[in-house]
Order: C-alpha cells, then structure tokens, then sequence
C-alpha cells in the first residue's frame, strides 16, 4: 500500500493548480453513479475537517442570533443542510446538477428546515440579504480563479453576516490524505477518482485568501490550517 501511495503521489504535480475535469462535472454519469457519489461525500463529510467545521464557521459568523437562514450553494446529497437542522437553522440547498437535485429532493423530503432549490453560485437568484450566511463545501476547487471570484461576491451579496467556504487544500499532506480516505472509504470509482482530481484542482490556503479579497472579503476564522480540508469564515472587508 505504501509504494502505491508513493507512485499516485509522484504522479500529480502540486505546485500548480490542475485544470483537470472531474466525472461529476462531465455530464456523462448516470443518476445511480451519481447518488453513489453523493453518498460516499457525505460519509466523508464527518470526517475531520468536513460538517464539524462548517458548523464550527457559521457558529462564529452568527453568534447569539437565533432562527438564522443559511445558504448551502453545491449541496450535493443535503446532507450537510441537513444537519445544519439538527441545530435549528433553516437552510436553503442550492445546486445546478438536476441529477444531484433529484437525490438531494429524495434525501430531504421529510427535512422541514430544508429547502432544495436549482440554481447556480455564480448568478444566485437570491435578494440582497436574504440570507444571515452563505455556506459552501468542496465547491469552490470545481471553479476557475475569476468564476471562483464572481462566486464568491454572490455568496457575499445574499449573506448579511459573511460567508463560510468549507474545502480541500492543495499540498502533499492533503494529497496523501484524500488518497488514503477515498481508497478506504470510498465506494464509487467516482469518488475514487474524482477525490484525487479535486486535490489537484484544490486552491492553497493563500490562493483561497487572495480569492476572498479579491470578492471584497477579509477572512476572520479558519478551521485548523493543517488539516487536508479547512473552512474558513470571512465577511466584507
């Protein structure tokens, strides 16, 4: 098992970021390949790093306030809004996968503080506002630089309080541990694969800040900088 890691490893540069495609944006998997994918990201989500952490940087940004409404963009399964119920928080999912729609629809339908919407993070069809925080997870590495900026200033537009973005970090340690996880944990040949490229396609934590400030953002709390995912909450500079 070692060597193996050593041969994926010495395969992926990491200097650079890859403009690689992962299955899951390529729009040729079929609905069962992709609810195995879902699954597999949501048995990942309670690792380390993952929900807890999201959790941990909506918490900073809302404080005291209560009954507050949470964005969710790239919602994947719902499984994350979902336990952002179990705390009493209201939460829109948002995705633009009709694929993923379906099996976020099937995963939430008896999830009251759970709403399953179709739309997309760079044009979100929100008002000014509407929302305390705008949360997203492992989304941000599926977009280039400037689309990742034009994001992430829509995630600022709708959330009155700051925006959480929950992702993979591009390094050696991330690498070795995202390929240790999805040959352990993961089912699918989806996530097998697509885990590696996400590393690969993942921003540095210094990318990710650069990107902030470039949507008028200033980070103000970041989950453990050491960790192959981190969230980071930031709010308008």
């Amino acid at each position: 098992m070692l060597s193996s890691l050593r041969g994926a490893l010495g395969r992926f540069p990491l200097a650079a970021r890859a403009d690689a495609v992962e299955l899951l944006d390529s729009g040729c998997l079929s609905v069962p390949e992709v609810e195995q994918n879902l699954v597999d990201l949501a048995r990942l989500n309670r690792l380390p790093g993952g929900t807890a952490a999201s959790v941990d940087g909506i918490r900073h940004l809302i404080g005291n306030g209560r009954d507050p409404r949470i964005l969710d963009a790239g919602t994947g399964q719902a499984d994350m809004p979902m336990a952002f119920g179990r705390h009493g928080w209201r939460t829109v999912a948002l995705d633009p996968n009709p694929d993923v729609l379906l099996v976020a629809r099937r995963a939430t339908e008896n999830e009251p503080r759970v709403e399953v919407v179709e739309g997309d993070v760079r044009r979100l069809p929100f008002g000014d506002g509407e929302f305390d925080v705008a949360h997203c997870s492992l989304l941000v590495h599926h977009l280039e630089p400037d689309e990742a900026v034009t994001a992430l200033r829509e995630l600022a537009r709708v959330a009155r309080l700051g925006v959480v973005v929950n992702d993979l970090r591009r390094g050696l340690l991330p690498m070795a541990a995202t390929w240790v996880t999805v040959t352990a944990l993961g089912r699918s040949r989806v996530t097998r694969q697509d885990g590696m490229t996400s590393v690969q396609r993942a921003y540095t934590l210094d990318e990710l800040d650069d990107l902030l400030a470039r949507a008028g953002l200033a980070r103000r709390w970041r989950s453990s900088g050491w960790m192959p995912r981190v969230a980071t909450a930031a709010t308008s500079s």
